[in-house]
């Protein structure tokens, strides 16, 4: 008996839609990367791409408890000496809601090729509005 792997184009990928209004930053976020990994399906192979895309909404309206959005940094670096740059989440929350959720849910994702192309399937929006209703996202609650 050999052991079934599933083939890179043979795995079929569905489309969720998930509204982070009112959800908590860290829960969606481990949610959202484990769709994204494919741990939800029973063809998950650790070594393979076999998630599925997700589209998320309402970005600007997800929660932070305690006091999280007034303490917590977000950290980058240019590469050059002094190059580092602190963000607050509070600025972030204001300028850039969509960067917040994705830094969340790419530390939850593998450090190489394989988790660069998850994060790929993630498509993070402001507000409602989203340009995949062709590909017709089943909602996935969180």
């Amino acid at each position: 008996m050999s052991t079934p792997f599933p083939k890179t184009g043979k795995v079929e990928r569905k489309w969720y839609l998930v509204d982070l209004e009112g959800k908590v930053l860290g829960r969606a976020a481990s949610r959202v990367a484990m769709v994204l990994k494919g741990k939800n399906k029973a063809i998950y192979t650790p070594h393979l791409d076999t998630g599925d895309h997700i589209v998320a909404i309402n970005a600007s309206k997800i929660r932070l408890t305690g006091k999280k959005l007034l303490q917590k940094t977000s950290f980058r670096h240019s590469g050059w000496p002094g190059g580092a740059k602190f963000t607050s989440y509070e600025k972030l929350m204001a300028e850039k809601p969509e960067r917040m959720f994705q830094l969340a849910v790419k530390g939850m994702l593998p450090k190489n090729t394989l988790g660069r192309a998850m994060i790929k399937k993630l498509k993070i929006y402001k507000g409602t509005q989203h340009h995949h209703q062709a590909q017709k996202p089943e909602t996935l609650e969180i």
